[in-house]
């Protein structure tokens, strides 16, 4: 039986493991369609496909930078998070993650709104600066999961958590 002491230790950690899992979906369906998005190369303004599937991307990659920002990293501000090490870490990584934020920010104003009118002249550079700036964030936010989910069971998809 749980001593009333380690309820708010399992409740806090029940809540960071949900985030982090709400998180790796999310990241998971903005993944797949940064690959759709990648596979209609080359790009041409005509290209209505492109364009749908360039303005979910977009919505999607907004979801993921704001989910990050304003749950995950909004827990470990809070100081809901009380291990050292992983605080050391998020501190540590988190002025990167900024920096990828940026890479984000710039491509999504580019992009957002592009309706009937698609410059795919900068695609390509653009998605790639991207991918290079989402592999990072993603290999550092892979270190605070470790980190966060360190002697715990494989996390559960979302839609097991809710069953």
């Amino acid at each position: 039986m749980l001593s009333e002491e380690s309820v708010p230790v399992v409740e806090r950690r029940s809540q960071s493991h949900l985030l982090i899992n709400e998180l790796v979906v999310t990241r998971n369906e903005m993944l797949v369609l940064y690959s759709r998005l990648i596979g209609f190369k080359p790009f041409t303004e005509e290209e209505e496909a492109t364009r749908e599937v360039l303005e979910e991307f977009c919505e999607t990659l907004v979801d993921y930078t704001l989910q990050a920002h304003l749950n995950l990293y909004r827990h470990l501000e809070e100081r809901k998070e009380k291990r050292k090490k992983v605080l050391e870490l998020a501190q540590n990584i988190y002025p990167k993650i900024l920096v990828t934020t940026e890479v984000i920010s710039y491509f999504n104003d580019l992009y957002e709104n592009i309706n009937e009118n698609l410059d795919a002249s900068h695609l390509e550079h653009n998605l790639s600066n991207l991918g290079e700036a989402l592999a990072e964030r993603i290999e550092l936010e892979d270190q605070l999961i470790s980190v966060m989910t360190a002697g715990k069971a494989e996390l559960k998809p979302v839609e097991a958590l809710d069953s």
